[in-house]
């Protein structure tokens, strides 16, 4: 396993997100040049969403798959320098479900940043579960600041 680039601590200090919809353990990757990062989710049955949703058969909502997509993608943003804003979600595009994600995966966000501005950014967005594809998006961002929201 690797060590992670940043921990849920580090993490929660940047996402405004706080139990049960901080939705990114970890960052194990992040190449600021290349604009990429890639966060990581463990899934377990201990979900808040899990007993609600499809009781008998759990799996992880479509919508909080592309919430943790989101979510990685916006400490992307902030490391890029907008760290004096908070990305919203705006948009999303082309996302496709592929696989079920279920109890005991471990959901891997890979993101890479597609245009960056301090109005808003866009990203490509696609989650992994044991190196398959469960789910791609093109998720798009405005900026704002605590104080507006």
């Amino acid at each position: 396993m690797h060590k992670p680039v940043m921990t849920i601590k580090e993490i929660a200090k940047i996402l405004p997100h706080a139990y049960p919809f901080l939705l990114v353990d970890r960052i194990l990757e992040m190449d600021l040049e290349k604009g990429i990062i890639v966060g990581q989710k463990n899934v377990t049955m201990n979900e808040n969403f899990f007993p609600g949703h499809f009781p008998d058969a759990p799996l992880m909502p479509g919508v909080l798959i592309l919430e943790a997509m989101a979510q990685t993608g916006g400490i992307l943003i902030h490391k890029k320098g907008y760290d004096d804003k908070i990305a919203v979600l705006m948009t999303v595009n082309n996302a496709k479900f592929r696989r079920p994600v279920l109890p005991g995966d471990v959901l891997m966000m890979h993101i890479e940043g597609k245009h960056f501005t301090g109005r808003g950014g866009r990203v490509q967005a696609k989650a992994l579960v044991n190196e398959k594809l469960v789910a791609e998006a093109e998720i798009g961002f405005g900026m704002t600041t605590k104080e507006q929201l």
